[in-house]
């Protein structure tokens, strides 16, 4: 199986570390969605990174959705997410504002990089920066009341507000700096010191 993208995407990477996690060997073939937009649009015609291509020439795209065919492939004893329903409904939580985040830093990078200075939408930034702030408030309100495991292992939940703090600083550091997420930050320096981690970097 191929993954398709590069790795300053945090829904690219999301996948990488989890399949590794996971036990499940991928070929990574980095190709801009941008630069090299033709070639992506050979592979999968909607141009969407993560690109999954399976030895079948079956093509999934979404970080989520590869993740789940993933997990199946896998099998339940070595899911990355809990068993016990109230964590993983938690665990789901932690997920959906952590992609929240990535989704927000993306918007504001998009904005800033992308439309001319003079046309950019301040309110509509404003807002986006208001959900983004939101998004990483709550998961430090949940990682304080609950902290995620620091023991050498890292679950699905813990891979991802991992990636998309990264992520967010930097792409769009100045929208989080001086705000108080230690918690956050605590686990990201944990998370980023850790093989898998390191063995999948930033490109």
């Amino acid at each position: 199986m191929k993954l398709i993208g590069m790795l300053d995407s945090p829904y690219v990477r999301r996948v990488a570390i989890s399949a590794k996690r996971l036990g499940i060997s991928l070929e990574h073939e980095s190709v801009s969605v941008f630069r090299q937009f033709e070639h992506f649009q050979s592979i999968n015609p909607v141009v969407k990174a993560p690109t999954l291509v399976l030895d079948d020439g079956s093509v999934l795209m979404d970080s989520t959705l590869i993740i789940d065919y993933l997990e199946a492939l896998a099998g339940p004893s070595h899911s990355l997410m809990p068993n016990d329903l109230a964590q993983r409904l938690r665990s789901l939580r932690l997920v959906g504002l952590a992609l929240a985040a990535c989704e927000k830093s993306v918007q504001i990078y998009y904005e800033r990089t992308l439309r001319p200075a003079d046309i950019q939408h301040a309110p509509w930034l404003a807002r986006v920066s208001g959900q983004l702030l939101a998004a990483y408030g709550e998961l430090e309100r949940e990682l304080a009341k609950q902290p995620l495991p620091t023991d050498g292992s890292i679950d699905q939940a813990g891979i991802t507000i991992a990636v998309a703090w990264t992520f967010t600083n930097l792409l769009v550091a100045d929208q989080v700096q001086g705000k108080a997420f230690p918690q956050i930050s605590a686990f990201t320096a944990y998370a980023e010191g850790l093989e898998v981690f390191v063995n999948t970097p930033v490109q």
